[in-house]
């Protein structure tokens, strides 16, 4: 527990702080009134889904590199790491252009006129941040699984200062630069991403104590193939759960804007406390990759059962939270009480399915550390698609429970999926386990 705990936390701090761009943009454009809050808030329910969709890419990176590490092989991190960036780099600017061909579809999908006129330039500065952000995940990821996560954490930093200071400039024109509002943050944006990639990657280069690393390069068609072959499956996951979450958000946006307004507060409270069950489970995956290289398997059981154990714990003191004190949150955000029952009501939701979260969070971790993929995809598949969004759509809307019916059916579904992974990494680990001689 001691050795996840101080991999999780830099693990944690990185993924918080790898949030803050969206975040300093909403915070420093409020002033400027509701259409430029709402072009960052229908920018950012869109590019969540390519975030999560990219990270898997970037995610055989750290399994690999963990496996080289604990086995000692010093050139080997280097040689999958350097193939590991030309595939990030190549699926974040498909990504980018993806993203950016959406742009003209807004119109027809009902989004508000308005919103539509003055988001252009926004959306395609955070469409190109895709780039650099897939090659800054493939970088930390790197140093993560050699046992330099608070590395990461601090160049992370870099670019969150950066977007302060160059929105500041930006948005309104201080310095002499012209004030561009809405396309100012979205060019200091894409600059900050931009500088944080380059940093992160600069250091992971060139820094002393990874030169052993990089060797001659030596392209393999081999290791690209590999690497996808694990990316695809985790990215496809990754994609599956994300746009769930977001045909969720569209769907409780059929009950109105007081539901609409709940949702976002307590769906933001959530995601931020989600990063810690996300924290540990990437440090759970690092761990199990690093016992897998270094031929420990022994390890491997205990690593993922420390990871439950501490999991549980946090994420059953976050639902005792929610279930107790939910209108006590959301008054911090708002002062419309209708919102503030709206969310609460969420809120209690969320307090119910807050250990099925954190148990399906390791146990995935735990089995992408494994190199087993393809298997939880086809349970994301299920529980996600075919569990909750109907049973979701089912209980908000035939039952009427509203927006908090639609979280019901997506807590069934984190259970099933919760049982499913868990089980899976128990027969995993029994197949790894070494026989007595």
């Amino acid at each position: 527990m001691r050795s996840l705990l101080r991999l999780a936390a830099p693990l944690v701090a990185g993924l918080a702080l790898s949030t803050g761009v969206m975040l300093v943009d909403t915070a420093m454009l409020g002033p400027l009134g509701a259409i430029p809050l709402a072009a960052v808030s229908l920018t950012t329910s869109v590019i969540i889904i390519f975030w999560a969709a990219l990270y898997g890419f970037a995610g055989p990176v750290g399994l690999y590199v963990g496996r080289a590490h604990g086995a000692m092989e010093l050139p080997r991190i280097g040689h999958v790491a350097r193939h590991g960036f030309v595939l990030a780099l190549l699926a974040g600017t498909g990504g980018a252009l993806l993203m950016a061909a959406a742009l003209p579809l807004l119109p027809w999908i009902g989004q508000p006129a308005e919103v539509v006129a003055a988001i252009g330039p926004y959306w395609l500065c955070m469409s190109a941040s895709l780039i650099p952000y897939t090659v800054t995940m493939a970088a930390k990821n790197l140093l993560d699984a050699t046992e330099r996560p608070w590395v990461g954490v601090l160049i992370t930093t870099v670019p969150v200062a950066l977007n302060v200071f160059l929105n500041w400039v930006l948005i309104y024109g201080n310095l002499g630069a012209p004030a561009l509002g809405l396309t100012g943050a979205g060019i200091a944006s894409v600059i900050a991403q931009t500088a944080g990639g380059v940093v992160i990657c600069a250091y992971a280069r060139c820094a002393p104590s990874v030169r052993a690393w990089w060797g001659a390069p030596q392209w393999e068609r081999a290791e690209f193939g590999r690497l996808w072959r694990e990316a695809l499956p985790m990215t496809t996951q990754y994609f599956l759960e994300g746009a769930a979450v977001a045909v969720a958000g569209v769907l409780i946006g059929l009950f109105g804007t007081v539901a609409l307004a709940g949702n976002q507060v307590a769906l933001s409270v959530g995601a931020t406390l989600y990063m810690l069950p996300l924290g540990m489970a990437a440090a759970v995956s690092i761990r199990v990759a690093q016992a897998v290289g270094a031929r420990e398997q022994r390890r491997i059981a205990p690593i993922g059962f420390a990871g439950l154990g501490v999991v549980t714990v946090w994420m059953g003191a976050i639902a005792l939270v929610f279930l107790t004190s939910g209108a006590t949150i959301a008054a911090w955000f708002v002062d419309d009480a209708a919102v503030i029952a709206a969310a609460a009501s969420i809120f209690f939701i969320y307090g119910l399915t807050q250990l099925a979260d954190g148990v399906q969070s390791v146990s995935l971790g735990a089995l992408r550390g494994l190199l087993d993929n393809a298997w939880p995809t086809r349970v994301s598949l299920i529980a996600y698609w075919l569990v909750a969004l109907p049973l979701g759509a089912l209980l908000g809307f035939g039952a009427g429970w509203g927006a908090p019916g639609v979280w019901a059916g997506f807590g069934v579904g984190l259970l099933g999926a919760s049982v499913a992974l868990l089980h899976r990494f128990m027969r995993q680990t029994r197949r790894n386990r070494p026989r007595p001689r």
